[in-house]
């Protein structure tokens, strides 16, 4: 998967605003890529742009998305739903709304296969109890016949996950895959997560704004802020040797096993997509921000070190 120069627009009455500025990223085939920063950065809209789920009131107005070598933003929509689910799957945000209350899991996870593949209703059903033991449920077989609400929360986040493997998906896309789970079961669905990327050899596209977790999980970071690409790096080097402002603030506010430090906080908060802020959108809340030059001129995203990229006028 490849994104060129994504320009993303909401409509309104008065005039429309941007909301991705020419993002780019490339996603490497079988490893995991980390969309951070904070919410209403533009994280859910890159995602939702790649899957053709975006509101009624946005459009997008220049940019390619190439999947296997073809744009998909050229489908039409019978193309993209035979795309959506069988090669590109989703991982929402919350697992708790995701699944229909009044269907068992079983007859959900045959009718996504059903959907997405030519198999007889016994094949699916057996597809369907494959993947409930690969996702590592316990009594799989016996489970297919329970509804969501007897699950908690990490089986249905789970289950979500068995839905995206049953149709054998190329890419997943993860969004924020860990909300609303305590910390023990958001390591346990990360690391199953993890282990089944491994095994099917599967893209992952995992956005999230929990830095913590992503040094564990991700292979490449890309830091993203009010619609801008402002970081891109290995995952060794991005926590390592940060390079932008934003990364480096995110990154102390995170927090430590020395008590006695006290916690740093990012003073002000991300601009709304209808203010105007000229020259770099970081540099109202940026420490190091110089007058005359961040809030004149917007800076491009470069190679400041080998495969490290960022986007800043200051070094």
């Amino acid at each position: 998967m490849e994104i060129k120069n994504l320009n993303l627009f909401f409509r309104s009455e008065n005039q429309d605003h941007q909301v991705l500025y020419d993002v780019n990223l490339f996603l490497e085939k079988g490893k995991i890529h980390a969309l951070a920063g904070e919410s209403g950065c533009g994280k859910t809209m890159t995602a939702m742009s790649v899957m053709r789920l975006l509101p009624k009131t946005a459009y997008i107005k220049s940019g390619e998305i190439f999947f296997n070598g073809e744009n998909i933003l050229e489908y039409k929509e019978k193309q993209m739903r035979e795309l959506r689910g069988n090669k590109i799957a989703l991982i929402p945000q919350d697992p708790m709304t995701s699944l229909n209350p009044l269907y068992t899991v079983g007859n959900q996870l045959t009718e996504a296969i059903l959907t997405h593949s030519k198999v007889s209703k016994r094949q699916a059903l057996r597809q369907a109890k494959e993947v409930m033991k690969l996702v590592k449920i316990p009594d799989a077989e016996s489970k297919l016949d329970y509804y969501p609400h007897e699950f908690s929360g990490g089986m249905k986040q789970r289950i979500i996950i068995a839905m995206a493997l049953a149709t054998k998906a190329e890419l997943i896309i993860a969004d924020e895959p860990t909300t609303a789970l305590d910390v023990t079961i958001q390591k346990q669905v990360m690391d199953l997560l993890q282990d089944l990327q491994k095994e099917f050899n599967t893209t992952v596209l995992l956005i999230s704004h929990d830095l913590a977790l992503l040094s564990n999980y991700a292979d490449t970071v890309t830091v993203m802020y009010s619609g801008h690409i402002v970081e891109q790096a290995g995952v060794k080097e991005f926590f390592s040797n940060p390079k932008h402002p934003y990364s480096t603030a995110l990154l102390n506010s995170l927090p430590n096993t020395n008590s006695s430090l006290k916690l740093k906080t990012i003073e002000g908060a991300p601009p709304s997509v209808e203010e105007t802020i000229t020259g770099c959108k970081f540099h109202p809340r940026c420490e190091f921000a110089e007058a005359g030059l961040c809030d004149v001129t917007l800076p491009e995203l470069k190679e400041k070190a080998q495969r490290h990229f960022a986007a800043c006028l200051k070094i």
